[in-house]
């Protein structure tokens, strides 16, 4: 019966299989750290394979900085980690597809390296731009604790923070940014569908240095747009100009295949007219923070003609009153009376041309017809939506004025590259997640355009300043207001729009990086006499439920992490079915024929048991057998 890893896949062995299939004659051997043989690549050989020319001498194109091999070794470490499930943190647990991951986002990202393996079409995140005052993570975690606080001048033995504070005075600040950043975006690149999108957000500080890592990692050739982004409305300036942008650079995984709406204009419509397809978008502003107090020159009516309707459901307005119509204002939000985006006189030049009248649940909306066809990247975003103060604004009305979270991005800067890089159905990725604006823009896209987009945030558990806003509203880490976050911003989505959300997901599953559910005699069993086997209570740690255990294996057999699953009792035994059957599990001592037989003829895909379920070997040989018997097909392992 075979015996389940508990730990995330070597790379380097799998990469050096790969070279060995296409260059055999590259692959020498050499002694571990053990003295036992292993193969390795030698790589002179395979430099000249892979030329044309003779190679001689050490010069080549290529960019580099102290510390990139260990950045590439530490990539493809692997490690034994595991991802703890915590419903009582989470919100509708049990029906969502959402996930909240809480940990150092290099360990998470090796743990779902098999679970979504080319699962996700959009990734957006916002690292540090180091700045010389923001801190980075820090990867090696070897050292002693003396030399981490000379090094690093931040260590919290209690918490484990992995964070240092990368002044500029600091020899390396430009390599240990690189090596930071640089085995994160090659674990990304591996989850990444075909025709996925990463976007990450910059400033000057490390623009250049990230756009050749991408170069590296993604490919030139795959290079969409370093997009600039005005998002300080503010004319200041603390040397010779003032800095009102930031960057935003865009990635796909493959030129091969079409990835986003840019590279595919003929896109299936659901509205067609004479000029071809189209979609359409509410003229309303949406945002209740422009309202008919600040923007009364927004608020004005329109009048509809019930009797005129064309087959896209979309009727005449007008401006002026006429006999018969309809008049209508903009529909209010929790009491409020919201605003148009446009002003009378651009309205007059579109009315019936690209704005007309739509039946709405209690009234009348205009809307705008919105030819996604006709739409180009342009490599400069401009607008109020886009500024830094508009996402501190929205974050501040979630939470009650104040600022417990500094400089969040505006939610729309996210929409829109879910707009250009994501549809109905895909997965959404941040693994520096922060205050959580993907995941609340997510939901905002979903109920725009009725998708069922799903997230996946990923963060690591900061402390709040003691002294700060956060600390002073309770809240530990920054976790915890992402979490907050996203509570507070599905209630108020479904609380604005009560008829149309019905089924939006606004729930997600929240996992913690622990260590592994297994303890150590479990990965050296081998060097342990039977007298001390004999010894050990259990190879799995005592503090850990048969939750830990089931999803523990869903990341070793790359199951995803969201999908549906049942406990019940058998016999007096706890089984636990995944997905309907992708995986059957029973981690209890003992575990009789009759059970193993229930499990058996339910043909799983997989099926786990703990090591100790059964009393001998023989026991576990016949086992095996029932499974051989009544479901042939399934795979079995023991943890």
């Amino acid at each position: 019966m075979e015996k389940m890893r508990m730990e995330t896949p070597d790379m380097v062995s799998e990469n050096i299989k790969k070279i060995e299939e296409l260059f055999p004659s590259c692959i020498t051997e050499t002694v571990d750290e053990n003295g036992k043989l292993k193969k390795a690549i030698n790589f002179e050989m395979l430099r000249q394979m892979l030329s044309r020319d003779v190679i001689e001498g050490d010069e080549a194109y290529e960019f580099t900085w102290v510390g990139k091999k260990a950045a590439i070794v530490e990539a493809n470490k692997p490690i034994r980690k595991t991802l703890r499930p915590s419903p009582e943190e989470s919100v509708d647990w049990d029906k969502t597809e959402n996930l909240y991951i809480e940990g150092d986002n290099l360990e998470v990202l090796k743990l779902l390296q098999e679970s979504y393996l080319g699962k996700v079409k959009m990734i957006y995140i916002d690292p540090p731009y180091n700045t010389g005052n923001d801190f980075i993570y820090r990867d090696d975690f070897a050292m002693e604790r003396k030399e981490y606080e000379e090094q690093a001048g931040l260590f919290d033995e209690e918490s484990g923070e992995k964070l240092f504070k990368n002044t500029d005075s600091n020899g390396r600040f430009h390599s240990d940014w690189c090596s930071m950043i640089f085995p994160r975006l090659m674990l990304a690149r591996n989850l990444l569908c075909d025709n996925g999108i990463i976007f990450i957000s910059i400033d000057d500080n490390e623009v250049d240095n990230l756009r050749k890592l991408c170069d590296e990692i993604y490919g030139e050739t795959n290079f969409i747009s370093c997009v600039v982004i005005e998002n300080d409305a503010r004319i200041r300036s603390y040397d010779s100009l003032a800095v009102t942008h930031e960057y935003l650079l865009i990635y796909r995984k493959s030129i091969n295949y079409k990835s986003n709406i840019l590279d595919n204009p003929n896109k299936q419509f659901k509205y067609h007219d004479a000029q071809g397809g189209f979609d359409l978008y509410e003229l309303r502003n949406r945002n209740s923070d422009f309202n008919i107090n600040n923007r009364p020159n927004l608020y004005y009516p329109f009048w509809v003609n019930p009797e005129n309707c064309d087959e896209n459901g979309l009727y005449e307005i007008a401006l002026d009153e006429r006999k018969g119509w309809i008049k209508f204002y903009p529909q209010e939000s929790q009491g409020i009376k919201t605003v148009w985006r446009w002003g009378k006189e651009k309205a007059q030049q579109n009315l019936n041309k690209v704005i007309f009248g739509r039946k709405a649940i209690g009234g009348w909306q205009v809307v705008k017809k919105y030819r996604e066809a006709s739409f180009s990247l342009k490599s400069i975003w401009q607008g109020s939506q886009f500024l830094s103060d508009r996402g501190t604004l929205e974050f501040k009305k979630l939470f009650n004025n104040k600022r417990v979270f500094s400089f969040p991005k505006s939610i729309e800067l996210i929409k829109q590259c879910l707009l250009l890089s994501s549809k109905s159905d895909d997965i959404v990725m941040d693994f520096f997640s922060g205050s959580a604006t993907t995941a609340h823009a997510v939901m905002e896209k979903n109920i725009e355009d009725n998708g069922h987009r799903k997230f996946i945030m990923i963060q690591l558990p900061e402390k709040c300043d003691k002294n700060g806003e956060a600390a002073k509203a309770d809240f530990k880490n920054i976790c915890d207001i992402g979490k907050e976050r996203i509570r507070r911003a599905g209630k108020k989505i479904k609380e604005d729009n009560p008829l149309t959300t019905k089924d939006l997901d606004v729930g997600f599953r929240v996992f913690k990086l622990d260590e592994s559910n297994m303890n150590d005699v479990y990965y050296s069993a081998n060097e342990y006499k039977q007298d001390m086997l004999s010894l050990m209570e259990s190879n799995i740690k005592e503090d850990r439920t048969d939750l830990d255990l089931l999803f523990g294996c869903l990341l070793e057999w790359g199951l995803p992490l969201s999908l549906p699953y049942k406990s019940e009792d058998i016999e007096g035994c706890k089984v636990h079915t995944y997905n309907g059957g992708d995986l059957i599990a029973c981690f209890d001592e003992n575990v009789s024929e009759t059970v193993v037989r229930e499990i058996a003829k339910r043909k799983p895909l997989r099926a786990v048991f703990r090591d100790s379920s059964f009393a001998d070997s023989p026991s576990k040989i016949n086992v095996g057998e029932i499974f051989k018997m009544l479901a042939p097909d399934t795979r079995i392992k023991v943890i």
